[in-house]
């Protein structure tokens, strides 16, 4: 399936590279030097030639994968209209059918509101903004192995790795973190049920006696999936009493659905696998199939702020509003089903690797956002990085773009579309990779 030339990166990439590294900011985390000419579907070529299977959609962007065509189109149509006019100062149609829709979409059957954004770290941003201004309440708390983005509120919330935060304190006050549902490696050391989900108990019984008061507390942030924190399902009755906590306390709950939202994981929103309804949700990512766009989305009785409060140049760029709508039609027209049959499929094989393979301690995940954690026992369940950055090499070597998370695990996150021949071979490669990694070749 995959037509690599051995060995990569190849003469004009690494050329490439070489002037990449004189010119871009040393902040940027490459895993690998994959230099992309073009893509179609799942499958990208670099500037050599080299074929790629993409199990990465630009951290889970292009849900409708490369170039699709009816995206392309919306694309060509709106910009042949007019490119930009400031959505925050004027109007135009495909940002007001654009809202309409979501609003439409988004759980909860009362009138909401859109603020668009360029990216997720934005819509995180003006929930955050959103959250104080409509509650006069100024502490947030978020979870341990969050990642709700890199701006200095955003930063605030997420806990996912210490160099993403060092060197830039102090941060924005007010927020605690408290340890996530990660029964994988529970911070209590209890096992699920019998724990009666104490992760949540515990914010109850010790956080807001101790440490912070509930009557201060604006909203909890929480991704319904961890992403960047290594793809972690929550236990079944988590989310059910986070809800039932901030119901209690009149606090707000955030529903992070950058990474997990748009279909991903089989339904247009992860949240709805608990049933939960979110007074306030961020999305971006997989919204507009590659093109920047993300939007925060909240209660009409939440949306309080003035005129002037918070704005945005280019949050709902037309162009970027006219791929969304194109990207949306796609993912309820089938895609988002696609996600659930195939991210059954990766589950399954993963399943079955995992018993040949003394290194993957755990396989976890919804629709087509799945992991492996990687660890060197199975049951001391030490994180086995350098394993893990090891395979993720290999299999860009054998023609398969994976990326890290967590402390050792490895996602995949194809394209919402993708096939089963394609699943089956980057599935082949990676267990390939894996096995050459653990045997030290």
């Amino acid at each position: 399936m995959t037509a690599t030339k051995l060995p990569v990166p190849g003469r004009r990439a690494r050329r490439l590279v070489t002037r990449d590294e004189a010119v871009m900011s040393p902040s940027y985390t490459r895993s690998y030097p994959f230099v992309m000419d073009h893509g179609l579907g799942c499958l990208v070529w670099d500037v050599d030639g080299n074929q790629f299977i993409d199990f990465t959609s630009g951290i889970a962007v292009v849900s409708t994968g490369h170039g699709h065509p009816e995206v392309v189109q919306a694309i060509k149509d709106q910009a042949e209209k007019f490119i930009h006019m400031s959505g925050t100062d004027f109007y135009y149609q495909v940002q007001i059918e654009l809202a309409e829709k979501l609003n439409r979409l988004v759980p909860g059957n009362y009138p909401k509101q859109v603020f668009f954004t360029n990216s997720g770290t934005e819509s995180v941003e003006a929930a955050f903004k959103l959250a104080r201004y409509s509650t006069g309440c100024s502490r947030m708390i978020a979870f341990i192995g969050a990642f709700h983005g890199r701006s200095m509120g955003a930063l605030s919330l997420t806990a996912s790795k210490y160099v993403q935060r060092a060197g830039f304190s102090p941060l924005v006050p007010g927020v605690t973190h408290v340890p996530y549902g990660y029964c994988y490696r529970c911070a209590y050391n209890q096992t699920y049920p019998a724990c009666d989900v104490y992760c949540v108990k515990y914010i109850e019984d010790t956080l807001f006696r101790r440490l912070v008061s509930p009557e201060e507390v604006a909203a909890v942030f929480v991704e319904p999936i961890q992403g960047e924190g290594g793809y972690v399902v929550p236990p079944p009755l988590y989310h059910q009493r986070l809800r039932e906590l901030t119901d209690k306390y009149d606090i707000l709950l955030v529903d992070d659905e950058i990474q997990a939202g748009m279909g991903r994981t089989g339904k247009m929103f992860a949240i709805e696998h608990w049933g939960i309804v979110p007074e306030i949700v961020t999305i971006a990512k997989g919204i507009a199939s590659g093109m920047p766009l993300g939007a925060m989305v909240a209660s009409k009785r939440q949306m309080t702020w003035h005129p002037g409060s918070h704005g945005n140049t280019f949050g709902g760029n037309p162009v970027s509003c006219a791929a969304a709508v194109a990207t949306l039609r796609l993912i309820e027209g089938g895609f988002m089903r696609n996600a659930e049959v195939m991210g059954e499929r990766f589950m399954e094989q993963l399943k079955k690797m995992q018993s040949r393979h003394k290194s993957m301690g755990d396989v976890r995940g919804l629709g087509l956002m799945v992991a492996t954690e990687l660890v060197q026992d199975k049951d001391t369940k030490e994180p086995a990085v350098d394993l893990r950055e090891t395979v993720v090499q290999k299999c860009f070597e054998k023609g398969l773009l994976v990326l890290a998370c967590g402390m050792s695990a490895i996602r995949f996150i194809p394209p919402l579309n993708i096939g089963a021949d394609l699943v089956d071979e980057g599935l082949r490669i990676f267990e390939a990779a894996l096995t050459e990694a653990e045997a030290g070749k």
